[in-house]
């Protein structure tokens, strides 16, 4: 396999990665820490992050997931 002159990353998906992460989080923790069954303010803020950050990691892993295949499926394209 023939390595690709291009860069894998640049600054400006690395900041759109990061926005799309970003929101996710916050949208899914204002779902999420509804659910914790506490009326502690500091424990449902504890647990709703911990619960959101783990899906948040799955779907920045997704992202990145689409990205190569994305890449692959374009280079393929082009030969």
């Amino acid at each position: 396999m023939i390595p690709s002159e291009e860069k894998p990353t640049s600054p400006t998906s690395l900041a759109v990665d990061a926005l799309l992460v970003l929101a996710f989080f916050l949208f899914l923790y204002q779902f999420v820490s509804t659910h914790v069954p506490t009326t502690d303010p500091k424990m449902r803020m504890l647990w709703g992050g911990l619960g959101t950050a783990c899906v948040t990691g799955v779907f920045w892993l997704c992202i990145q997931m689409f990205r190569v295949v994305l890449r692959a499926q374009r280079q393929a394209g082009r030969k």
